[in-house]
């Protein structure tokens, strides 16, 4: 059934995903041509659309929305008042389920599915790894063993991946239950635990955490939650429920201790495992024993109220949740060397946001808007250059006149910066998408690989950080966690390079790129090279999206002076300045 209220971006979500879905059954019968690409048009309009989707069907005002047509309306109406599609029931009749959840695997398409399904018999994933196995896959007409190895590496990424939830997904429910158990007389205090709070890229169940002195009378009030959908246990002091996740039911469980062992229960549920090890062979050295309930010494419990005291009593300052790996933070701590690593609040900026002018969803204006809001001094907009065609790249002409455009609103904000900047696309032949004569009217240049992939990625993304009006590279490695591995190519030149050339290298903070991940960003701050931290904000929610960089970065053990965005803008374009390589040699 369609979601209400302050669902509105899962039913967007629920509704992009059925007209994904019609347009690979299409695909898989063996249709082609516009009816596809409608609803392929459709399911992008809705990924993006930044309004509730059943406020504009009350407005009558669906079709204004790019990429949705007078068809698609009427589906999109259908299912907001029926919570069914008769179309999307039409389109999957007749194709086994298993076939549709291939669709999940990279690097498998409509067509793909198609062949192996009417020239094998597939029906599923375990027929297809068997096809893989004994080599019938690579033998169909078009295959051949190296598309039919990337598809067995597909499948087992996508079944990694999908034993873990999205951290943003984590996020967001937790988000919206801990509103909700607020609003209890009874509770102290409710914080996230485990991997969710260590700021993993992907997490198990979902752990919460509450203070209260009536347990059983929380638990109570946790269960009756709207977002809950099932109860799998309910006690005094712990509960296990499924809600309704963006991508399917998700667990959650709920521990409520008493205020005084708050801290200790926060320390031990959050983990990690080898982190809390150490912890408790210290403990144990210095006659003491470190529980969910406290810091005991015999029987008297001589911390747990809060976690510093728990640290304090081992001789150690408060070590971040993020760093509790048991990665020599422990050690650190004990000798007084403990790095201070970057904090939520000591970003200035966002460097890597999209408008209108390509493929972005909201005008520089309302960039600079949501920015502010964010606390920011400036943001970059950094629009796709022209060979991004399909994400509506500039051209120089178009990339000019956006600059014109961001001098108007500079010369109107107040302690507030636009950088004029730009996401240039590195080709496959190594060169840059603009010549430098465009690249050097600019206050920063984003360069990165959008295509071609498997095409000497190292060697191109060298070149462009050869060219001295290139200041980042982009999403480096090209990984999505949910199911791509990247590009072809060596991280490790790639971070020489950018040492060699002082330039810096991109923390996406899009939760599903996380790009570069934590032990590349550590290889990176290793040599020098600084780390320029971006949403690759595309719709309203993107902002938002900069905490998880920012997790990362704290996992990667990066301080404010390894940040581009702990810099002013004037700092920023300082350093791109000044840098060595400014002239060719």
């Amino acid at each position: 059934m369609p979601s209400h209220g302050s669902d509105a971006r899962r039913t967007n979500a629920e509704l992009a995903r059925m007209f994904e879905r019609i347009a690979d059954a299409l695909e898989i019968k063996g249709e082609t041509g516009f009816r596809v690409a409608a609803y392929e048009r459709a399911a992008r309009a809705l990924e993006s659309l930044d309004k509730d989707v059943s406020e504009l069907a009350a407005a009558g005002t669906l079709q204004e929305v790019p990429g949705i047509g007078p068809g698609t309306a009427e589906k999109i109406e259908e299912y907001l008042k029926t919570g069914r599609m008769k179309r999307y029931d039409v389109a999957l009749a007749g194709i086994p389920p298993g076939l549709m959840d291939l669709l999940e695997v990279p690097g498998l398409g409509g067509k793909t599915i198609r062949l192996a399904w009417t020239e094998l018999g597939v029906k599923g994933p375990a027929d297809l790894k068997r096809m893989i196995a004994d080599g019938r896959l690579a033998a169909l007409k078009g295959m051949g063993e190296k598309k039919a190895d990337n598809i067995r590496r597909g499948m087992e990424l996508r079944r990694k991946s999908a034993e873990r939830i999205p951290i943003y997904e984590a996020m967001t429910i937790a988000d919206r239950l801990l509103p909700y158990l607020k609003k209890h007389p009874g509770l102290v205090r409710v914080e996230p635990a485990g991997s969710l709070r260590r700021m993993r890229e992907t997490i198990g169940d979902i752990d919460l955490l509450a203070a209260g002195k009536n347990g059983a009378a929380l638990i109570a009030h946790f269960t009756a939650c709207p977002e809950v959908e099932r109860v799998l246990a309910a006690g005094e002091t712990k509960s296990s429920v499924i809600v309704r996740g963006l991508s399917g039911p998700r667990q959650v469980d709920l521990r409520v201790v008493a205020p005084e062992s708050f801290g200790a229960a926060l320390q031990y549920f959050t983990g990690s495992k080898d982190h809390n090890i150490k912890l408790r062979g210290m403990a144990k050295e210095r006659g003491l024993k470190i529980s969910e309930y406290g810091v005991f010494r015999g029987s008297r419990r001589i911390a747990g109220r809060d976690e510093e005291g728990v640290y304090r009593c081992l001789g150690l300052p408060f070590i971040p949740p993020e760093m509790r790996e048991d990665r020599g933070e422990v050690e650190l701590g004990l000798a007084g060397k403990l790095p201070p690593i970057v904090g939520y609040g000591d970003i200035r900026g966002d460097l890597h946001m999209h408008s209108r002018h390509s493929d972005g969803r909201q005008t520089i204006a309302e960039l600079a808007q949501a920015a502010r809001k964010m606390g920011y001094a400036y943001l970059a907009v950094c629009d796709h250059s022209r060979s991004a065609a399909y994400a509506g790249g500039l051209s120089i002409e178009a990339v000019r006149k956006e600059m014109k455009e961001i001098d108007a609103l500079n010369a109107r904000l107040k302690d507030f910066t636009i950088l004029r900047a730009v996401e240039v696309d590195i080709r496959t032949d190594g060169r840059l998408d603009f010549p430098d004569s465009v690249l050097k009217e600019l206050d920063l240049t984003v360069a990165s690989i959008h295509s071609g992939f498997k095409k000497n990625a190292t060697e191109r993304i060298v070149a462009a950080l050869r060219n001295p009006w290139v200041d980042v590279i982009g999403h480096p490695t090209g990984r999505l966690i949910s199911g791509r591995a990247g590009y072809e190519m060596n991280i490790e030149t790639v971070i020489r390079a950018a040492a060699e050339h002082g330039k810096a290298l991109e923390l996406n903070a899009y939760y599903d790129r996380l790009d570069l991940d934590e032990v590349n960003l550590k290889k990176a701050r290793d040599l020098g090279v600084m780390i320029s931290l971006g949403t690759d904000t595309h719709a309203a929610d993107g902002p938002a999206m900069m905490r998880f960089g920012v997790g990362i970065a704290r996992r990667a053990w990066l301080s404010r002076s390894d940040i581009l965005n702990c810099l002013t803008a004037a700092g920023i374009k300082k350093w791109r300045a000044s840098r060595k390589t400014r002239v060719r040699r």
